[in-house]
């Protein structure tokens, strides 16, 4: 069992997901430490959304094992998804437009605030839970690089006004607020540009060297990261080789419409 605070390893051994129509992803193997930078790599519908979900137990695994800091999936998904988080998800994890990036931050911190004392420590007009959420708000910001000062308005500029790497390093803050031992995102190099992409890869590497397993999901992964590809095998070939030095990967049989069913039942969930 991994006992580490921070970090979560993963392992996965021929897992898959399935819709009511069909795989949306299947025979996925993995192998991670803590604090490793896992990239999900593969074009949009192949399923990679549906594999960061199914590895933080926000979507059940129909066949394979897995262990996600050595808790077993899905037997286990309830308290998977308490030491994970997901940032960037369509759907999912999105950032409401008209808020603005401060009223996103404060809103978290209320949702996951725990400090213990009495409870007019607690309560919203304290002092302490306001110096707490605070100092919460600034330790997520300091994490993904966002510098307040650098946005039109600081924090109270509106999401919609964010470029889309601000968006992205305000998604990722709200996931690591609270301190999960695994995050994922989605869509990390999703219309950006070429040093936009640069950037959000390091704030990535960053989070994972100071311990957070990282799984990020994109088109196109950096060489420095764990691989797992999960482009479909062209009609009629064999399933593509492991690729990755570091841990294992191989997909079959993923299609687009199954992941989409796949992902509207993650969202009941």
């Amino acid at each position: 069992m991994d006992t580490t605070r921070q970090g979560a390893a993963v392992n996965a051994r021929g897992i898959g997901v399935k819709g009511p129509r069909g795989w949306a992803f299947r025979d996925v193997h993995l192998t991670a430490d803590p604090g490793a930078l896992i990239a999900v790599e593969g074009p949009s519908g192949s399923g990679r959304t549906c594999l960061l979900l199914a590895l933080t137990g926000r979507m059940k695994i129909a066949e394979g094992h897995a262990t996600v800091a050595g808790f077993p999936l899905p037997k286990r998904m309830g308290t998977v998804r308490s030491l994970t988080a997901i940032a960037h998800v369509p759907g999912i994890a999105d950032l409401e437009p008209a808020l603005t990036a401060g009223e996103h931050l404060e809103e978290q911190a209320l949702l996951g605030h725990r400090m213990a004392g009495s409870l007019g420590a607690r309560l919203p007009w304290g002092r302490r839970y306001k110096e707490a959420t605070r100092a919460r708000i600034e330790a997520a910001l300091a994490a993904v690089g966002l510098d307040p000062a650098t946005l039109p308005k600081g924090l109270r500029t509106a999401v919609r006004d964010l470029e889309r790497i601000e968006a992205l390093r305000l998604s990722l803050a709200l996931a690591v607020m609270h301190g999960p031992r695994l995050v994922a995102v989605d869509d990390v190099d999703l219309k950006l540009s070429e040093d936009e992409r640069s950037q959000a890869w390091q704030m990535l590497r960053d989070l994972a060297l100071h311990g957070t397993t990282v799984v990020a999901a994109a088109s196109t992964a950096p060489r420095d990261a764990l691989v797992v590809r999960t482009a479909p095998a062209a009609a009629g070939s064999a399933s593509p080789a492991p690729t990755s030095t570091t841990g294992t990967a191989g997909t079959t049989d993923i299609h687009e419409e199954e992941a989409a069913h796949a992902l509207a039942e993650a969202r009941r969930a």
